[in-house]
């Protein structure tokens, strides 16, 4: 018989009971072991994280292109028509909309780029890359970061932890690149090099 329940640290244990007859008596035998351990100290649901990470992406996407389209509206109404050499407001509304327009761009690449990364299990003794959730401790703190391959900033709650989205080109990011659970680098935290210790990599 055999039995799997996690206990309070996210560890899966399996029992199993085996009847043996000793001296003409029946005894029996507890074999307890892990067979699946999840060493965060929330739910561990990477799809979950990702689709969480692309959802807020989608809602700063629609923000821009709202934003955007009415600073196009504005440079071409009738208002925004320059009256002498030093009105500038169509100009400027112009160079807005660019800008507005470039960024949401930027958010589509993102969203598609994580949409295709897939949630990735990374095997202990596996170096971290993208799609690697990173769990650091320093300064006396925890935190956890998600490498992702754009949109470095972005944070998300997941069962009521802060993630932090940081990417390959990012000082932490690469800084991180390779280092595996149990690696204590010193890492530049505001222009100061602090020891850390990588607690998980999943």
């Amino acid at each position: 018989m055999a039995a799997g329940k996690p206990d309070n640290f996210g560890i899966r244990f399996v029992t199993k009971v085996r009847w043996t007859k000793t001296g003409g008596r029946n005894t029996v035998a507890v074999e307890k072991r892990v067979s699946e351990t999840n060493h965060f100290p929330f739910a561990l649901n990477k799809r979950a994280i990702i689709k969480k990470i692309t959802e807020k992406l989608a809602g700063e996407l629609e923000i821009y292109f709202r934003a955007a389209l009415a600073s196009r509206t504005e440079a071409t109404h009738e208002s925004s028509k320059a009256e002498n050499k030093y009105d500038t407001r169509g100009l400027e509304a112009s160079y807005l909309a660019r800008g507005q327009s470039k960024q949401a761009a930027e958010l589509e690449a993102a969203i598609a780029e994580f949409a295709k990364l897939g949630a990735r299990k990374f095997a202990a003794g596996d170096g971290i890359a993208v799609g690697a959730l990173v769990e650091l401790e320093h300064g006396g703190e925890r935190s956890f970061y998600f490498l992702g391959p754009r949109a470095g900033g972005t944070e998300v709650i997941h069962d009521r932890k802060e993630i932090l989205v940081i990417t390959p080109q990012s000082p932490l990011g690469e800084q991180l690149l390779g280092k595996k659970t149990g690696d204590q680098p010193p890492l530049n935290f505001g222009g100061a090099k602090q020891v850390a210790k990588i607690l998980n990599v999943e």
